[in-house]
């Protein structure tokens, strides 16, 4: 594949703040989505894009696999720690998730982390990056169909998590 055009390296970088919040959807971390952005930019920059492919789709789908290889890598990391502060280390909540917020958004993003993986990613797409069905279909590599079941899914979850928290 040859390297990135002048156009195509211009769209990347104005999808980036939109990349960024999926990166954030996927970690729930905001170290994390920095990394997983920083790993994303990295392998496009360096394998290239083909010159017919829309750049924000094809950013979308190499964010997507390369969170994927990241939690296989955790899964094999955990089942082989190297040390015995291996463990302690993953558990230590980050300064960003100790940092006071909103108590709705501190909510929703609770709400959010509790979806299926699927739902999650399909949800944000549609709802907080402002993706079509189909745009979000083709991010995923699944119908277009599966997407608004995901997110009709997703929707009703987070309704019956929220309000089952307020009245607590």
């Amino acid at each position: 594949m040859p390297s990135l055009s002048d156009l195509q390296r211009e769209v990347l970088l104005a999808e980036l703040g939109g990349l960024r919040k999926f990166c954030y959807s996927l970690t729930g971390s905001a170290a994390d989505a920095d990394d997983l952005l920083q790993a994303t930019v990295e392998r496009i920059l360096e394998k290239g894009m083909p010159e017919d492919a829309h750049v924000a789709k094809w950013a979308y789908r190499v964010c997507k696999n390369a969170w994927i290889d990241e939690l296989r890598s955790r899964e094999v990391r955990h089942r082989y720690p190297l040390g015995v502060g291996a463990d302690e280390m993953d558990q230590s909540p980050s300064a960003e998730h100790l940092a006071g917020g909103e108590r709705e958004i501190e909510a929703v993003t609770a709400a959010l982390e509790q979806l299926p993986v699927d739902q999650r990613l399909s949800l944000t797409l549609v709802a907080i990056e402002g993706k079509t069905y189909a745009e979000a279909a083709e991010i995923l590599e699944v119908p277009v169909g599966t997407i608004m079941s995901r997110i009709a899914r997703a929707r009703k979850q987070l309704m019956a998590i929220i309000g089952s928290d307020s009245k607590e």
